[in-house]
């Protein structure tokens, strides 16, 4: 058996045979080479802590919005109500519930304890980023590639979100650095763990498995070089992680008019780049980067340009089946941008370096090189960054219509909801750790629908009784009647019985005091 040599910068490599050849004895011999167990803890921890730098800080300051208040309301629900939810509704994200269930039972359910998980996922991606940098191209490609991503702004917005999308890029990043390392160092437990994070990665995002044809080929690469078994093996493993995941897509198709509203146009495909990457400068940047990397990439070319191109390109076309086509979706793609983009700098740092430069100094000076790139890179990203963890523009000002009803509450209380925003679940979450007001109008709990959504009053005249005081939470707008929309028999009897006594008016809310006439 021929002894393991671990891969090269190949972007740093001649074209020539003799020139390769020799190059690339000289890199692996080198202490800056790829190998060892200190370069890979480097381009690991580098990436994950400057993940780390921008997600941790100000990490509960912004608001939950409407689709993390989902993910509190599912994970606080006992396994059976979970089970009865995802009958009808987000089955794909059962693995993800399941696990904020246990966290929130250790953790809590402050902002900042719901999206920690969501942090520390995406460090992880970032530091992975770097391991298959490195195993594809070298230490400096590996490590400017997982410094990229780390500073993306998406990367801290939704690291910084209690949603799956983090663990979605981290077990598509962790399939694809299995399967290189399976290529190179075949076994039949680098393959099972493969099918192990394939599955993961479905569970993570079913859209995230369309990374999985990136793979393939690469084995297709593989097999035209020789390789005479890595088809079965790839086939066996692949088949066995979608397996896994085929009873939660079975389900989940029949689920898809959940995300029905999305409809996408022309304009979100131009708009495509900026929404993905959190900005057009640092977007652009990245991208034409990339582009130039697809050059340089060498056998790995066609792998990250799968990975960059092809899920978008297929949920845009299905997007009037499927509704699938969102950046926070396709969020699994930025590294392979990175990456092309990391081959690139690292290219033009060998063409910038005379050939004679040698050893310590020609190490420095492509070190230097990588290290200018992200940390311009950076300073270019951060007034994105900082935009990343405002609250965002389009949702309600929960919380403060939450401190609004605290301040004023009185025993005896009723509150009611108005709108299409979520209204109720919202400020179940903003008042949980209070005494809120009675939801008097709930006849069914969520709980017993088996759905997020509860079932107000058929008789709402018998519901309102014995009320005099209510809160009046509405998310109507554009100067209509606050009771616009709400059931005609509720809204009449509301508007009959009760007169405003004070009026709040909040960002995208109104809080609204109704008193008996």
């Amino acid at each position: 058996m021929t002894a393991y040599t671990p891969p090269v910068d190949e972007t740093q490599v001649p074209a020539t045979a003799e020139g390769g050849r020799a190059s690339r004895r000289r890199a692996a011999a080198a202490p800056g080479g790829s190998g060892g167990k200190a370069s890979a803890l480097l381009v690991f921890a580098l990436p994950a802590l400057a993940t780390l730098a921008c997600v941790l800080p100000g990490l509960g300051d912004r608001q939950l919005w409407r689709d993390e208040h989902a993910t509190w309301w599912a994970s606080t629900l006992s396994y059976h109500d979970l089970m009865r939810l995802i009958e009808s509704i987000d089955v794909v994200f059962t693995p993800y519930y399941a696990l904020m269930h246990l966290w929130i039972l250790v953790a809590g359910d402050s902002p900042a304890a719901l999206r920690l998980p969501g942090a520390v996922a995406m460090a992880v991606s970032a530091g992975l980023v770097g391991l298959v940098g490195r195993r594809m191209f070298g230490v400096r490609t590996g490590l400017l590639a997982g410094l990229l991503f780390a500073v993306v702004p998406a990367i801290t917005r939704y690291g910084q979100e209690a949603r799956p999308y983090a663990f979605a890029t981290m077990f598509a990043l962790l399939a694809t650095l299995l399967l290189l390392r399976a290529l190179d160092r075949p076994s039949l437990k680098v393959w099972t763990l493969y099918a192990l994070a394939v599955a993961a990665t479905g569970f993570g995002h079913l859209v995230a498995m369309s990374v999985i044809a990136g793979h393939l080929i690469l084995v297709v690469l593989a097999k035209r070089r020789g390789d005479r078994i890595v088809h079965y093996a790839f086939a066996g493993a692949a088949l066995l992680g979608l397996s896994i995941t085929f009873p939660m897509v079975l389900q989940g198709s029949g689920q898809s008019g959940q995300i029905a509203w999305n409809t996408t146009t022309t304009q979100d495909l131009i708009d495509y780049p900026q929404e993905l990457f959190g900005s057009w400068l640092t977007g652009g940047a990245v991208m034409g980067l990339g582009v130039l990397g697809l050059l340089v990439a060498g056998r790995h070319a066609l792998l990250l340009a799968a990975w960059a191109v092809l899920p978008p390109v297929l949920t845009f076309v299905t997007a009037d089946q499927l509704h699938l086509f969102l950046p926070r979706y396709l969020l699994f793609t930025i590294p392979a941008w990175t990456l092309l983009a990391a081959a690139a700098v690292t290219r033009l740092a060998g063409r910038l370096d005379p050939e004679a430069r040698r050893g310590v100094a020609a190490r420095a000076f492509g070190g230097l090189l990588v290290v200018a790139a992200a940390a311009g890179y950076a300073f270019v990203a951060l007034p994105a960054i900082g935009d990343a963890k405002k609250d965002l523009d389009e949702e309600p000002d929960y919380a403060a219509a939450a401190r609004t009803i605290v301040a004023g509450e009185k025993t005896g209380d009723g509150i009611v909801f108005n709108g299409g925003l979520s209204e109720r679940r919202a400020m179940a979450y903003e008042l949980r750790d209070h005494e809120a007001p009675q939801d008097v109008l709930m006849e069914f709990t969520p709980q017993q629908n088996g759905t997020y959504g509860a079932t107000e009053c058929r008789k709402p005249a018998r519901c309102l009784a014995d009320v005099d005081r209510l809160w009046l939470v509405s998310t109507i707008r554009d100067g209509k009647p606050l009771l616009t929309g709400m059931n005609e028999k509720t809204a009449a009897i509301i508007d009959k019985d009760f007169k405003a006594a004070r009026t709040v008016q909040l960002h995208r809310v109104t809080v609204q005091v109704l008193e008996r006439k």
